[in-house]
């Protein structure tokens, strides 16, 4: 494919973007300062509020091998710190997924949940609370049920979908689907036969997505799943933008499609189950956060994708600021003010773009 070319898509993958003059290096740089400029605001900003100098006079330290004493000190490193970077991890896993999976199934207002990953993981979450207790399902117990939760759905949906060994958009789909309506339904069922009202409302709030539960142990866990997962699917940039072009072109260009669409479906899964594990379902990021993208710095992947996983971070963080200050200090479901936040830029950004990304 000549290099002027660029590939077109479903999913809007012909675009130039809106900052095509930038090098693409200042557009990396201008979204890693706006990460950091929130992820401060983040450790900050609370029920207590912590003066942003002394926020980075106690990350400093800590990070340095010192031991900051002091009540803000422990609320900073112990309680905001593991969750910004919570927050930055699933918010970069759910917006790559987002936009591999609309390049997989080849649709522009598909998600990670379309493959019924989300439900696999509220039956492995909804087994343990139900099954154990709420007090006894804290820690690294279920965020392991939900992400085995989750594999074994993804496993089911592509033995599902996999026809003469390689899987086909369609099939896929409708897999994921329809395997998802089946384990809701079991969630639905576990929920009512277990009566019990505290357990209903932990799985509730877990549904609805959140990061309370955020913790050390749990980042140590999930960042290098999501960090590997996130530069595997960098490095299968153009087999995406082959992929984009349909099946017909992409076998024409040397590309095995069935075989293609495993793999990204692998990473895909792979994403989508870690972020779930931690913080439930958050919603809309999968979806908006790869056409913010796409507006951006245009359609091949070795670009969306890293602009993704920094967009996906900065609306994760600020939709959890929201969730933290609206109701102070009584605290939202993280996934109410994602859809909140991302959706009216969504379509402002729609309505002014002059591309035809969206038609």
């Amino acid at each position: 494919m000549p290099s002027h070319e660029r590939p077109t898509s479903p999913a809007g993958t012909g675009r130039t973007g809106a900052l095509r003059r930038l090098p693409f290096g200042v557009i990396i740089v201008g979204l890693l300062l706006a990460l950091i400029a929130v992820s401060v605001m983040g450790v900050g900003l609370g029920a207590v509020r912590v003066d942003p100098a002394r926020t980075l006079q106690v990350i400093g330290e800590r990070l340095s091998g010192g031991d900051p004493s002091g009540p803000d000190a422990f609320i900073v490193w112990e309680l905001r710190v593991p969750r910004v970077l919570q927050a930055i991890i699933v918010g970069a896993a759910l917006a790559v997924a987002g936009a591999c999976v609309q390049v997989l199934v080849l649709n522009p207002i598909a998600d990670p949940y379309v493959l019924g990953l989300s439900s696999g993981a509220s039956v492995g979450a909804v087994l343990v609370v139900t099954t154990v207790g709420v007090a006894t399902a804290g820690g690294l117990l279920l965020p392991a049920a939900a992400f085995l939760g989750a594999a074994a759905a993804g496993a089911a949906v592509a033995a599902t979908a996999t026809s003469r060994r390689s899987l086909s958009a369609g099939r896929l789909v409708l897999s994921g689907v329809a395997i998802g309506q089946l384990l809701g339904g079991l969630v639905s069922f576990l929920l009512i036969r277990a009566g019990d009202s505290d357990a209903t409302q932990q799985v509730v709030f877990w549904l609805l997505g959140s990061l309370a539960g955020s913790q050390w142990r749990l980042v140590a866990v999930v960042a290098p799943v999501v960090t590997v997962a996130i530069a595997l699917s960098v490095v299968c940039a153009s087999r995406l933008d082959l992929l984009s072009l349909g099946d017909a072109q992409a076998a024409a260009s040397g590309l095995r499609p069935g075989r293609a669409r495993f793999v990204v479906f692998a990473l895909t899964a792979l994403l989508t189950g870690a972020a779930v594990a931690v913080s439930g379902t958050i919603g809309f990021v999968g979806l908006i956060v790869p056409h913010f993208a796409r507006l951006l710095v245009g359609g091949l992947h070795r670009r969306v994708l890293p602009v993704s996983a920094l967009l996906g971070s900065i609306l994760l963080l600020a939709a959890d600021l929201a969730a933290r200050a609206v109701l102070a200090p009584t605290e939202l479901p993280v996934g109410i003010f994602s859809a909140a936040i991302g959706v009216p830029v969504f379509i402002l950004l729609m309505r002014r773009s002059r591309t035809e990304a969206f038609s």
